[in-house]
């Protein structure tokens, strides 16, 4: 199943979001094709303000399990997910 997480720093993370953010990118290098695409949501200044990520898990249970121990989660630099079942189509251009 795929995933489309869009994820919301809380207020005045910045700093914290980029200290967590080199074991961030470790475990999504570790999860490899499971992430389809990622990156950073960015306000009308283009200032970082959370992620998007485009994730494909067995299960939403699989998913639920992988964000608990997500880094930005422990830390508490992501203060409100939103998650939602996505059929990916194309990737790059390409059909899936």
């Amino acid at each position: 199943m795929q995933f489309i997480v869009k994820a919301y720093d809380g207020e005045g993370m910045l700093d914290k979001r980029m200290e967590v953010r080199p074991r961030h990118l470790e475990g999504m290098k570790a999860l490899g094709k499971q992430i389809i695409c990622a990156g950073g949501l960015l306000d009308d200044e283009g200032r970082m303000k959370g992620s998007a990520l485009v994730m494909e898990f067995e299960s939403r249970a699989v998913l639920d399990e992988y964000l608990k121990n997500e880094p930005y989660v422990v830390e508490g630099v992501w203060q409100k997910i939103e998650v939602e079942t996505m059929n990916v189509v194309l990737v790059n251009g390409e059909k899936r």
